[in-house]
């Protein structure tokens, strides 16, 4: 089986940057199908644009534009694309800066499509220094990947927990329920009452049940931004936004920066 040594994807390379050990690159993605392979080490794929699916020997996972793959060192699968284009950053890092940092390996384990809007946004403000890629970017990529690194302890930790049924069904709904997520709609459809939910989410979501829903939806806005093509309003009714002025006010109190700031920095490269 062919293994892919640092920094080589399938696809054409487009952008990298690289330092202490972290690989940042950008590729596009040509090839209907890769064959069967395995990477020297652990790595992120968010995918910016098209639609991908990774495949390995116990599931194969959906990859549209936005999706955040996790594809652990020595783990075998494939890669199939399902667009006419297809691109994808990578954040990769070598087991010695774990070592370095004093990260667990075990920490890091199989393959998995991450849904937590927390390490989506991380990941998002990875990708930004990518693209500015200034004096300070360095040190703040290094410091991202940290905090990565730490809300994926955290969320192993409260996946360990036995969390109550209807957990998970609350889970899939705030991730693909387009319907308003208030409070009431979402007792209704769990069968649970609202101050329970209320109370219990943040021991379950690892913060509280607003924070996790207004994540999800600057989470879901993160690949629409790529696309010029889309209003900043159109993208925040999508999104669930009441107006675009309620989308620009969430979005830079996660990001400290404006919306036309960071679409300006992220389609500059595209």
């Amino acid at each position: 089986m062919k293994i892919s040594t640092k920094g080589k994807y399938y696809g054409s390379l487009n952008s990298e940057m690289a330092f202490n050990g972290i690989l940042l690159t950008k590729y596009d993605y040509h090839e209907v199908r890769t064959p069967w392979h395995y990477h020297e080490n652990p790595y992120f794929m968010y995918v910016l644009n098209g639609n991908m699916k990774d495949c390995n020997s116990k599931v194969k996972s959906l990859c549209p534009a936005g999706s955040l793959m996790f594809n652990n060192w020595e783990e075998a699968h494939y890669g199939s694309k399902h667009s006419a284009e297809a691109s994808g950053f990578h954040l990769e890092f070598e087991r010695k800066w774990l070592k370095e940092n004093g990260i667990p390996l075990n920490l890091w384990e199989g393959s998995q499509l991450i849904e937590n809007p927390e390490l989506h946004l991380l990941f998002a403000r990875v990708y930004h220094e990518f693209l500015i890629s200034d004096n300070y970017s360095d040190v703040s990529v290094e410091v991202l990947l940290l905090q990565i690194c730490e809300a994926l302890s955290n969320l192993k930790e409260f996946n360990a927990q036995k969390n109550p049924n209807w957990v998970d069904d609350l889970k899939e709904l705030l991730h693909y329920d387009t319907s308003t997520l208030s409070l009431d709609y979402l007792s209704n459809e769990l069968n649970v009452h609202p101050v329970h939910i209320s109370r219990a989410a943040s021991k379950h979501l690892s913060m509280s049940l607003g924070e996790y829903i207004r994540q999800h939806k600057i989470k879901k806005a993160i690949p629409l931004l790529l696309n010029p093509k889309n209003s900043l309003t159109e993208i925040a009714y999508e999104t669930g936004f009441s107006d675009q002025s309620h989308f620009n006010r969430v979005f830079k109190s996660i990001f400290n920066i404006t919306l036309s700031t960071y679409r300006k920095n992220i389609t500059k490269s595209l």
